[in-house]
């Protein structure tokens, strides 16, 4: 840690040290500060978001609807896989992006039982702008923090810990 500043985490480290010395620490370091940070990024996400009348929830089914690429439609099933909603969850978000004109149900030609969730042309402009104002935020955080070699470094170093998983 030579040179930086000792953190809140470090802290928390350095009690356990005190009261166990016998424990070694540098996991629950690691995964102390990716759950800080994915909590205050999911924080200033939430309020990016609220800007466009949207929660996350909301904008990750536009922004689903949206990477699936034209016609931007996919079953209430494939939606739901793809968030990991239990179809009550997903029912709730879809009545609510509906209502504001988001987005549409209607019959699957494929499948008389089945729907198609649609991306309307407001959904579409909304969801663009809501994408960028997100990523900007992020930009924001990570570029004052790391250069474009350290982003790097630290992406290949988070998705080797995420498949360990």
């Amino acid at each position: 840690m030579t040179g930086m500043t000792p953190d809140a985490v470090d802290a928390i480290a350095g009690q356990w040290a005190a009261v166990r010395p016998d424990l070694e620490t540098g996991p629950m370091t690691i995964y102390g500060r990716i759950y800080r940070i994915a909590r205050a990024m999911g924080d200033r996400i939430d309020k990016v978001y609220a800007r466009f009348g949207l929660s996350r929830g909301e904008f990750d089914v536009l922004a689903t609807l949206r990477r699936s690429g034209e016609p931007y439609t996919l079953s209430p099933r494939e939606l739901t896989a793809t968030l990991m909603l239990t179809t009550g969850g997903m029912t709730g978000r879809l009545d609510k992006l509906e209502r504001a004109g988001l987005l549409t149900r209607s019959p699957d030609p494929n499948d008389r039982r089945g729907l198609k969730v649609t991306l309307t042309d407001k959904g579409l402009a909304l969801v663009e702008e809501a994408v960028t104002a997100g990523l900007d935020t992020q930009h924001e955080v990570v570029d004052a923090a790391l250069d474009p070699e350290q982003r790097e470094q630290l992406n290949g170093l988070l998705r080797l810990l995420l498949a360990a998983h």
